[in-house]
């Protein structure tokens, strides 16, 4: 991407502009008219940046050629460059498309320090730019293969971290062997555990779910492993059927299962390694063949160490872990996910404010994608108009430093929302910040590790 287009109708300018760029072994192509500039963009995909005189008739001086080939360029290359060569009678002109998306204006006679400074500054932004779209490319791509080849069960992400997750869960789906899905409440793990067995050869049998936190302990073995009649005070007179039973063929997916009781965890060892397992109040012996995807917000080695959880049926369980981070260590997550809770929640179009937008992503979500959507969810009951602003959000107020300056936020911007909002403050970088709640120098540093130009 080191090539720079040079568009100048004076022969002269074209060639002190070579000579110079050529010794710091920068590669140039030149036309004398907007019409020859314009097909050699065309012809030369590695064109990194262009330099445009703003007139190329004799005795003209108002820059509005400069501005129509500058807009020109624009529609071949909205990300393009650009440097204006500028007379002082068209500075104003300059000013004005710098404000609509120029890299710089250069007045002449320039001054060669000044000139290879900004050049080699802009071919390396180009060269940025270029690598975050191809990454982006090739993250949508990856994207689109696994919607096509897996069932998602509808999960909406744009997360790298995201993104390897889920192709792990859809790699292991088809083994026939036991999944620990761990992470904090609300993050979603009940959705991967869907997804996981959406993709198992496993996906037209029974599929049981079972809250292990929410049964009491007294009826938690009845509930997993089914019951005699009498086995227990207010059994009845008829045998229960356990949720084992139930997903014979199938599915069991045990959500919260470190609250699981030990003589709990001494049957499910045994259902693991054997298939085998006797109900309450039985002597007999019932066989099923049933894949187990487990789901813990606990530290389940420290329950180990802690005598509270056994450690043989935490391998057991462990062959394949799938780690689910909270939202707030994916930020790419929540605007994606934020819309589509509201489209899911009010039945009609309604978009988010950019103060609102800003406030999704300063917020820490301790309640993760829950807190998330029932967020959504309240703000699009209370809302009378089509676009949620801040205060409908009504997210709780955060701890804030004593500090009097400025604290830089915890979260990380989308490049989605650092453009929307540049665009919105028509790129003035002090407005843009106080927008994003941080400081103009952190601001600077995340434009330029996205590679927005600025």
């Amino acid at each position: 991407m080191d090539k720079v287009l040079i568009i100048d109708d004076n022969p002269s300018i074209i060639s002190a502009l070579e000579l110079l760029l050529s010794l710091h072994r920068i590669e140039t192509v030149s036309a004398t008219t907007p019409p020859a500039g314009l097909q050699l963009l065309r012809e030369h995909k590695d064109i990194g940046l262009v330099i445009q005189d703003m007139n190329f008739t004799a005795d003209t001086t108002s820059g509005e050629e400069g501005r129509e080939l500058f807009f020109a360029i624009r529609e071949i290359n909205p990300d393009l460059p650009v440097i204006l060569l500028t007379a002082w009678t068209q500075l104003e002109m300059a000013v004005e498309l710098v404000k609509a998306g120029a890299a710089d204006y250069i007045g002449k006679p320039w001054d060669d320090n000044k000139l290879i400074s900004s050049v080699k500054n802009l071919l390396e932004l180009s060269e940025l730019q270029e690598q975050q779209r191809k990454a982006q490319q090739q993250a949508q791509q990856a994207r689109e293969h696994l919607r096509q080849n897996f069932d998602l069960q509808g999960i909406i992400y744009r997360s790298e971290a995201m993104q390897k997750l889920l192709e792990m869960a859809t790699q292991v789906a088809r083994a026939d062997v036991p999944v620990l899905i761990t992470g904090p409440n609300g993050a979603g793990k009940e959705k991967i555990a869907d997804i996981v067995q959406a993709n198992s050869s496993l996906k037209d049998g029974p599929y049981i779910k079972v809250n292990v936190g929410a049964l009491p302990e007294e009826l938690m073995e009845a509930e997993l492993f089914g019951a005699e009649a009498g086995a227990y005070t207010g059994a009845g007179n008829r045998a229960r059927q356990g949720r084992f039973e139930a997903a014979d063929g199938g599915t069991l997916f045990l959500d919260e299962i470190g609250e699981l009781s030990a003589s709990g965890q001494v049957k499910l060892l045994r259902v693991l390694q054997t298939g085998e397992f006797q109900r309450l109040g039985s002597s007999q012996t019932r066989k099923v063949r049933v894949r187990v995807i487990s789901a813990t917000n606990s530290d389940l080695p420290q329950q180990i160490a802690q005598g509270n959880f056994r450690q043989d049926l935490f391998y057991r369980l462990n062959v394949i872990e799938l780690k689910l981070p909270p939202l707030c260590e994916r930020p790419e997550d929540i605007l994606p996910l934020a819309r589509g809770f509201l489209d899911q929640s009010s039945g009609e179009s309604r978009q988010l404010s950019r103060q609102a937008q800003s406030a999704l992503m300063r917020y820490r979500w301790p309640g993760n994608v829950r807190e998330l959507q029932n967020t959504m969810q309240r703000a699009a009951v209370l809302c009378n108009t089509d676009t949620i602003d801040e205060q409908t959000l009504g997210l709780p107020a955060q701890p804030t430093s004593d500090r009097s300056d400025r604290v830089e936020v915890s979260f990380e911007p989308s490049r989605e929302l650092l453009e929307q909002t540049l665009a919105s403050c028509n790129g003035v970088i002090a407005q843009a910040a106080r927008e994003l709640g941080m400081s103009r120098q952190a601001l600077y540093r995340r434009l330029d590790k996205y590679g927005i130009p600025y």
